[in-house]
């Protein structure tokens, strides 16, 4: 199975065996990841490939399942760019570049979107006028699906009982971050919404604002919608309270040094993170288990004490030793918290491998 994993930064590409392990790896960074020399440098020499698992953002409201890529799935995709165009498009490109090379196997495109599917109707509905939502489809999505299943799923596995009863919070947190509240193994409320720009505040994300502060700026600051967008895109978030790229460590070594932008920065970041686990508890009914993945989840051990630090109403708390020595998967829980905390390696390409094969099963016999 090789798995393709377009984000708007790097092209993640895995080739897993039936049993899930990884045969070949490479991780392409820059503007000319998406080139098909590049795709094409890492495929040379590979072999026994039987199929193609995509990673797609967005899925709208249509796609809820994995789909065999096609015409028609292609044309879904492109038309809900808007909706996430710093996604959408390497997706697209992804699906372009591996289709030329492997044209003959069976690709699958797995949504982030839906795992979302299971919202409950007042979790996913805006309240906006009825004819808006109707004509646009207007209604929360959530997004980093892949990666909240795959948690779920792993922490779970890690208690060693079955997903029926846990009410977890799972925290996807990286350059960008949202949060799902899981209970039963489903998705019942998660921070992104429309767009992937809701909720957390990210590397350069804003995150949510006052929608009124957004029309103030469109009527009174002169700034243009594309320089809205921009902003909200790409220069807000990390990087718009604390300069530079956004990235986290660049943040904690400012912060390290001293410098008060890069403080205030952690400190709202962890202000909303806090804030937003707490919703997420109250949408799941209570909180058993707290999972930290992503880039920043599962490296930044300081993070991850300061979260809990601001947690210990809901009962949350991480051993220092085991927080700072905290590799893989690992229990990070304090002796008598009430919540379990774990650390999970972020794993969609096992994620998207499962949806591809469960995809093909009767198209293709032999994928396994």
């Amino acid at each position: 199975m090789l798995v393709v994993n377009a984000g708007s930064s790097t092209l993640k590409l895995r080739l897993l065996s039936g049993g899930d392990e990884v045969v070949a790896a490479a991780e392409i960074e820059g503007p000319d990841r998406l080139d098909s020399s590049a795709v094409r440098s890492f495929l040379d020499g590979l072999d026994g490939i039987d199929a193609v698992g995509h990673r797609v953002v967005h899925g709208g409201a249509t796609y809820r399942h994995p789909l065999v890529v096609d015409d028609d799935v292609i044309a879904a995709v492109d038309a809900a760019t808007p909706l996430a165009p710093l996604h959408q498009p390497p997706a697209l490109a992804a699906l372009r570049v591996v289709g030329e090379a492997l044209p003959h196997l069976p690709a699958v495109a797995c949504f982030d979107t839906a795992f979302h599917a299971t919202l409950p109707v007042a979790a996913a509905t805006y309240a906006l006028p009825a004819e808006w939502r109707d004509r646009w489809g207007l209604r929360r999505y959530g997004f980093h699906g892949l990666s909240h299943a795959y948690a779920a799923r792993r922490a779970a596995e890690l208690l060693g009982r079955a997903p029926t009863g846990l009410r977890m919070v799972t925290c996807h947190l990286g350059s960008g971050a949202s949060l799902c509240a899981v209970v039963d193994g489903r998705s019942l409320d998660t921070t992104m919404g429309f767009t992937p720009l809701e909720g957390l505040v990210m590397a350069t994300r804003s995150g949510s604002v006052d929608p009124g502060l957004l029309l103030w700026l469109l009527r009174h600051s002169g700034l243009s919608v594309d320089e809205v967008a921009s902003g909200l895109e790409e220069r807000s978030g990390l990087a718009g309270l604390a300069g530079g790229t956004g990235d986290m460590r660049e943040v904690l070594a400012a912060v390290a040094r001293g410098e008060n932008a890069a403080v205030l920065a952690l400190d709202v970041w962890l202000h909303r993170l806090r804030r937003e686990i707490g919703a997420m508890a109250a949408a799941a009914g209570g909180l058993d288990v707290l999972v930290f993945t992503g880039g920043v989840g599962e490296h930044q051990p300081e993070i991850r004490a300061a979260t809990a630090a601001g947690l210990a109403f809901l009962g949350v708390g991480v051993d220092e030793a085991r927080n700072e020595a905290g590799i893989g998967d690992t229990d990070v829980t304090a002796a008598g918290a009430a919540v379990r905390t774990l650390v999970i390696t972020a794993r969609e390409d096992l994620e998207i491998a499962r949806q591809t094969r469960s995809a093909l099963q009767g198209v293709r016999g032999d994928v396994q």
